[in-house]
């Protein structure tokens, strides 16, 4: 019953809460403290505090914590996915929508529209990235990361997975201050 409890605790914030983690903190407060009673208001302000310390998502992070602690690992994982899911669930029945009308000239001309806006913000994205290579560790390194991805990516069809893997041990051996 504690797995069904956590999953209903996160779940139900999840669906009623508009604007993501935020907006949906005082109906996980509700659900955790007045409802199940599984920690006092002092103890739900130090979990809250804790996760707005850490990066990432707060709803996240509380419902793994609390998971955790009302119901050990599996808990935890109840939890996460009790927040994710309301999400998870619009965004393929969105996709659903969008993949049944994909024939459709309104959805091929937004296809159209937002690809270049895409492109755009992934070379701006880009462009910064290189720009912050540049200047915090030079012009020689900044070249032979590009130079090598690319040829990796390229040339030798080596899967992007392995590319950024292998900048990251290579900004680690070579880079690190």
């Amino acid at each position: 019953m504690t797995y069904w409890e956590i999953f209903l605790a996160f779940f139900i914030p999840g669906i009623v809460g508009y604007g993501g983690g935020p907006a949906t903190i005082p109906l996980i407060e509700y659900e955790v403290v007045h409802r199940y009673d599984w920690m006092t208001v002092e103890e739900f302000g130090e979990v809250l505090a804790l996760g707005n310390a850490l990066p990432g998502p707060i709803a996240t992070k509380m419902a793994g914590y609390i998971g955790f602690v009302e119901g050990g690992i599996l808990g935890a994982a109840v939890g996460l996915f009790a927040t994710i899911a309301p999400s998870l669930i619009l965004m393929i029945a969105l996709l659903g929508i969008l993949y049944k009308f994909k024939d459709s000239p309104k959805v091929k001309l937004l296809s159209m529209i937002v690809r270049p806006t895409i492109a755009v913000l992934l070379g701006i994205m880009a462009f910064r990235f290189f720009e912050t290579s540049y200047f915090d560790n030079g012009i020689v390194q900044t070249v032979i990361l590009v130079g090598v991805s690319f040829l990796l990516l390229e040339k030798w069809k080596v899967h992007p997975a392995f590319v950024i893997l292998g900048s990251l041990v290579y900004g680690a051996l070579f880079l690190a201050p």
